[in-house]
Order: structure tokens, then sequence, then C-alpha cells
């Protein structure tokens, strides 16, 4: 059942991004407003008290070698896992720079993901408009469609491959606070990175600071 749900996850925006074509909503920077203040809220309310076994000078080496990580990922992937691709390409080729950018990002979204938390929803509540946006652009770009539908497949099938990896091997299993630290570290940097940008001139409006309280509450109460 969780393979499925993050799968469809990424469907699910592909889908809306199919029949809304080109026309990316205006609405979308408040979708990404939720998506980051759900997921930090669960970052924080879910994962961090699991990390906290582990003295805290090792939590916050391995939380900050997450943030670093994420940025190194950004630097090849221009900020799409955060909703924004910043990405000009003059051939249309398979952009296999951008997927393994987001395939080690994804891959490690799997591996906190069990029974004890409920981290679940807020990757599922991020991976939607991260997947609109994706799609979005393999559109807008010109890609052929067995090229978008190949990336997007693949790029599903990630956190589920992370997850599945996180339970199946052992010395993975070994060091599951340790990566799970790191992964904290990747969501606290997406997380406010999305708050941030999803303002126009990245200033705050009633309507934005309103979804972004809201976003905090449900995930909280979750």
């Amino acid at each position: 059942m969780i393979y499925l749900l993050l799968f469809l996850a990424v469907a699910i925006g592909y889908l809306i991004a199919l029949g809304l074509k080109s026309r990316q909503p205006r609405q979308m920077s408040i979708f990404l407003a939720f998506s980051g203040a759900f997921l930090l809220s669960m970052t924080i309310n879910e994962l961090l008290p699991e990390v906290f076994e582990m003295p805290t000078q090792r939590i916050g080496g391995f939380i900050m070698g997450g943030i670093l990580l994420q940025i190194v990922l950004e630097f090849f992937s221009k900020g799409a896992e955060h909703g924004h691709v910043h990405i000009h390409l003059t051939n249309k080729t398979f952009p296999w720079l951008l997927f393994t950018s987001l395939a080690i990002h994804a891959i490690l979204e799997g591996f906190p993901i069990s029974e004890k938390n409920d981290i679940l929803v807020g990757i599922i509540i991020h991976k939607i408009p991260v997947a609109i946006i994706l799609s979005f652009f393999f559109i807008n770009a010109g890609y052929k469609k067995w090229i978008t539908l190949t990336f997007m497949l693949l790029f599903a099938l990630m956190t589920p491959l992370g997850n599945f990896l996180s339970t199946a091997v052992e010395v993975l299993q070994q060091y599951h606070t340790e990566i799970t630290a790191v992964v904290i570290g990747i969501f606290l940097h997406v997380s406010t990175t999305i708050l941030y940008e999803s303002s126009k001139d990245h200033k705050f409006n009633m309507a934005k600071l309103l979804i972004i309280i809201l976003g905090f509450g449900i995930a909280y109460f979750i």
C-alpha cells in the first residue's frame, strides 16, 4: 500500500499537468506553500523525535550533512525538488543529470517511512505539486512523449525503491537513524526553500500566510 500511494502521488501530478496542458495554474504557488509548510511540520514533529536516541552532536552532524547533500543535488537539478525547474536544454535527449539528482533525493525520501510515523502523508503532499511542475517542464520544453513518460515512471518508482531498500538491506537497517537524520536535513532545506520561493518577490501576502499556518496546523494534528 505504501509503494502504491507513493507511485500514485507522481501519477496524479502527471495527470493533472496533462489535464491542464501547458497552462500552469496561478494557484500553484499556494499549493507549493502548503506542501512546504506541511512537510516542514511533519519533519519536525515526526522525524526529529526518532533520531534523538543518538548523541546530540552526531544528530546535528548528519542533519547538516543532509542539508549540504541537498544543496549539491540542487546544483544539478536546478531546484526541481522544491518545484522550480530552471533548466534550458537545446537537445531533447533524456535528461540524465536531472534524473540522477532527483532519483537520489527520491530514494532517500523513502528511508524514514514506517508504521512508527506519518511522514508518508507529508511526502505524498510534497510529491504531487513537484510532479505537476516537472510534467509542465517536459510538456512545455517539447520533449517526446515517451521520454516524458519514462522519466516520470522512473521518478515515481524511486521513493518506493528507497523504502524497500530501507527494510530489505540489513546494513541500511543498522544505520537507519543516521540516514533518517540526513533525510531530515534534506527535508528542512527543501521545505524552507519552498516557503521562501513560493511568494512573489519573496514577500508573503495574507493568503500565503494563512495557507502556511493551515499546513503547519493540519500536519501537527495528524
